[in-house]
């Protein structure tokens, strides 16, 4: 259970993790390093859990081939129901109503004309 790790802890973990997912595609640093634009000596130091920026993270994923693992970290939340609602309801028109006839004026009578 990471959650109970330490931030260093979690830190080595995901070095290791981020190590094995580069072995386990066959992946030397040497290759990685070119691929992602960081040096090798940089990745050595995200493998062994020394930290790194979250720039050097998003490389390293995308040379990797793993950038979306991104989206199980982190899901788009969508929009909110109460979002939709006030959107639905701000909705601009779409089309024009037509104008509505109204009945020629007729003279006023008490009702006992013929």
């Amino acid at each position: 259970m990471i959650q109970y790790l330490s931030n260093p802890q979690v830190e080595k973990e995901l070095g290791t993790r981020l190590k094995q997912h580069r072995l386990d595609r066959n992946f030397s640093q040497a290759e990685i390093a070119i691929r992602s634009g960081l040096s090798r000596r940089t990745i050595t130091a995200i493998e062994r859990g020394e930290g790194c920026t979250l720039t050097s993270l998003i490389a390293l994923l995308r040379a990797l081939n793993a950038l979306d693992t991104l989206e199980g970290f982190l899901p788009d939340p969508g929009i909110s129901p109460i979002a939709m609602t006030s959107m639905l309801q701000d909705a601009p028109r779409k089309y024009a109503s037509k104008p509505r006839k109204t009945p020629p004026p007729t003279p006023w009578k008490w009702g006992d004309e013929k």
